[in-house]
């Protein structure tokens, strides 16, 4: 392991993963494991795991929770603020430009031609993930079995995240008991871990501490909605935005695609904030930038508060509409890593804990393995379908909405990746260029 290095030296690398966090969770998680486990080597693999499992059991964004972890095991609270921070800071800004130009200048050749391009580099990216992936957890046929059954479980059956990992979970912990030299891939301590700047302190001291960031975490959470409520009032758009996504940030498991459904219906059905069309848009933006897919909220409630500004210009209430939705959705990222992340880490020596952790670890590739699938499905094809098959229900593209620009440019970057093996940049960036020329065509 590499010495650690000071908080300073590392806010570049963190910034430079964010920079480079396209590709949805999976794509996150291998730039973040490449860049802290292989080349930096500032955490282990094991490490690397145990923190990614326990992001995977949170509501919110995991790969941001995952950066928030990390962070915070290298340099403490101060860390984690300022992994998590920068990996939503590149996002956020992308999205806030996005949104102004939209409501401005509407749907321009140019930005379409960038999206376009950079969707299809993402699906190839996000397949390289799953690998990259799945290399290192899927070490047996145990765990490569419930990765398959967790790939089936949610593509064909639609079951909800959270049961999949509750089961998983409970075959890890019986499978320790019974046969633990095929479950405990995410090991304890005494590895050759490196150190962190957390200290060892009692249970007693750790649960005193935890009620100190509870009750800031929740006062954060909770000042700007009642600064909204006092200022704009408990009709305005504002104060109903700001409710609104803190109650998506809490039931935001298993990734934002399982809580999308819901924000949509929402946005467009209930408070009539935007249209299915402009939603569809803020998913592209949203997809298609760095940062975590949820940033797609950011988008609705600039939207939601831009048409209905109340006694605030457009402009300033749409600002306000986009800041205060991002602090409610993140704020709860960050309270969940500071208040469980340091009970986590006493809890890593535990072997029946670590073999249920191996086993999320092994459906989680599933679960990606169908975000995957699911993305290239609608960038590929216009429109797909539902086929039937007794209880399971199998999505399958309208062969004759095939969009064979994305097709050739996604072969393109498939090649790129796999082939010719070049970097995320270069697969991004020549994408883009190829995306530019055919949507002007």
């Amino acid at each position: 392991m590499e010495a650690a290095p000071t908080l300073a030296e590392a806010t570049p690398t963190w910034a430079r993963i964010a920079a480079l966090s396209f590709g949805g969770p999976a794509g996150q998680i291998a730039v973040m494991h490449r860049i802290l486990v292989d080349e930096k080597k500032w955490v282990t693999e094991s490490q690397f795991l145990h923190a990614l499992n326990y992001c995977m059991l949170l509501p919110g964004p995991e790969a941001q929770q995952l950066a928030t972890y990390v962070g915070w095991l290298m340099h403490g609270v101060p860390g984690g603020l300022v992994a998590g921070g920068l990996f939503i800071l590149p996002g956020a800004l992308a999205i806030l430009a996005l949104s102004l130009a939209y409501v401005w200048f509407g749907q321009t050749t140019l930005m379409m031609g960038v999206l376009f391009g950079l969707k299809c580099a993402v699906i190839a990216i996000v397949f390289q993930a799953v690998l990259r992936i799945g290399k290192r957890v899927l070490k047996n046929r145990t765990m490569v079995t419930l990765a398959g059954a967790s790939f089936l479980a949610i593509y064909l059956f639609a079951i909800p995240f959270p049961l999949i990992i509750a089961a998983a979970a409970l075959i890890g912990f019986i499978g320790g008991r019974v046969a633990p030299e095929r479950f405990c891939i995410v090991k304890g301590h005494g590895d050759g871990e490196a150190s962190s700047d957390i200290p060892s302190i009692t249970w007693s001291a750790m649960v005193r501490r935890a009620a100190i960031v509870l009750a800031i975490g929740l006062t954060l959470w909770a000042a700007p909605i009642a600064a909204a409520r006092f200022f704009a009032g408990e009709e305005s758009a504002l104060y109903r935005a700001g409710i609104f996504f803190s109650k998506a940030a809490v039931v935001t498991f298993g990734g934002a695609y399982s809580v999308l459904a819901y924000i949509a219906q929402q946005a467009v059905e209930n408070y009539q904030w935007l249209t299915p069309r402009e939603m569809v848009d803020g998913l592209g933006f949203a997809e298609t930038t760095p940062g975590p897919l949820i940033m797609v909220v950011q988008f609705v409630g600039f939207m939601g508060v831009y048409r209905n500004p109340g006694g605030l210009s457009p402009l300033t209430a749409g600002l306000l509409g986009s800041a205060l939705t991002v602090w409610v959705t993140f704020v709860p990222s960050f309270l969940w890593i500071f208040l469980g992340a340091p009970f986590v880490q006493r809890l890593r020596e535990q072997k029946l804990l670590s073999a249920a952790l191996s086993a999320i670890t092994a459906a989680v590739v599933g679960v990606i393995l169908n975000l995957a699938i699911w993305f290239a499905l609608h960038v590929l094809f216009q429109q797909t379908w539902i086929a039937k098959l007794g209880p399971a229900q199998l999505e399958l593209p309208q062969l004759s909405t095939f969009e064979w620009r994305a097709g050739l440019v996604t072969l393109l970057a498939m090649t790129l990746v796999f082939i010719w093996n070049r970097g995320m940049l270069v697969t991004l960036a020549t994408c883009i260029v190829a995306g530019l020329g055919l949507i002007a065509m």
